[in-house]
């Protein structure tokens, strides 16, 4: 599903939203005087959708610049094909540049996830306290870590406009994936929220789902469910080993039942979440996720294989 959101949001007429559907984060198009940019540009396997949504909303003007919130493959897996194709600057997160320069990929996360990323490169970085000019607005760059430690928000003081990455949702944020790992997510999450509600919002265009005007409603919800995540970290691994499994389900449409043992365990980020906190087999591991995403809806399975579904 993808929809181009204008009016009754009250957006400036600068800016349009490609609200996505999994596997892509939602893309923010700005069409200023002198310059056009995209905030983040959904995964690869969509790349084809998001220059046929570019070109239908650029017309004939070329997009001059692409942001990236963070680099986490559903945000950037597109980066490649947009800059063959239109050549723009491509800014990224400070604490990026050096991965990125010798092309990472355990430390760009996407091995570590079983994700694809083409390669792709940049020109410039982004760090807290950048301000830059987008769609004609002024924009602050504000680092948002806890789902991802390098992540950036965006804030339009003027027109109380956040664009929130997967720091905040209307119901909830991205996984905490430093925890899964053993290091500090929640803590920085927290401070994250605490950030976002001393801003003046009145909308926020988020990572994902539709953009909402009830910041503080989705703050609540969020600080509710970082508070039932901390108390016991299991529950983030939980949530973080469906999660990765139903995007390869989605990118995959269906995958051999046989298979996911061995798979589960050549992905590093779920061998080491069972590792830390299942501290199970790779088929218990298995089963229990599969069990998991069929009882909500998630998946479907014939006995032999298990198929996308919801």
């Amino acid at each position: 599903m993808t929809s181009v959101s204008r009016n009754p949001l009250q957006l400036p007429a600068s800016i349009h939203v490609f609200e996505r559907g999994w596997l892509s984060s939602n893309n923010v198009l700005f069409l200023g005087r002198e310059e056009t940019a995209l905030i983040d540009s959904g995964y690869a396997t969509h790349a084809a959708q998001t220059l046929t949504l570019l070109a239908h909303v650029l017309q004939q003007r070329p997009l001059d610049r692409l942001i990236n919130t963070h680099l986490h493959s559903d945000h950037c897996g597109g980066n490649h094909a947009i800059q063959q194709t239109y050549r723009c600057r491509t800014s990224i997160p400070t604490a990026e540049a050096g991965k990125v320069r010798d092309w990472d990929e355990d430390a760009l996360s996407y091995r570590a996830t079983g994700q694809q990323c083409p390669r792709f490169g940049f020109d410039d970085t982004l760090a807290h306290g950048a301000t830059l000019t987008l769609g004609d607005l002024s924009w602050q760059a504000l680092a948002a870590p806890g789902h991802d430690p390098h992540s950036l928000v965006f804030y339009c003081a003027t027109e109380g406009i956040l664009i929130s990455a997967d720091a905040l949702w209307e119901n909830g944020f991205g996984i905490i994936f430093p925890e899964l790992e053993g290091e500090s997510g929640f803590a920085e999450a927290r401070a994250t929220l605490e950030l976002i509600a001393t801003l003046d919002i009145r909308l926020v265009i988020p990572g994902h789902g539709k953009p909402f005007t009830d910041p503080q409603a989705a703050l609540a919800r969020a600080r509710s469910r970082l508070d039932y995540l901390q108390a016991d970290p299991m529950r983030n691994a939980q949530n973080g080993a469906k999660v990765l499994l139903k995007f390869l389900l989605l990118e995959r449409q269906q995958i051999a039942i046989g298979e996911i043992p061995g798979l589960l365990a050549t992905i590093p980020l779920l061998a080491e979440s069972n590792r830390r906190y299942f501290q199970i087999s790779d088929a218990a591991f298995a089963d229990w996720i599969v069990a998991q995403l069929i009882k909500a809806g998630a998946a479907a399975s014939d006995g032999t294989t298990l198929f996308n579904a919801g």
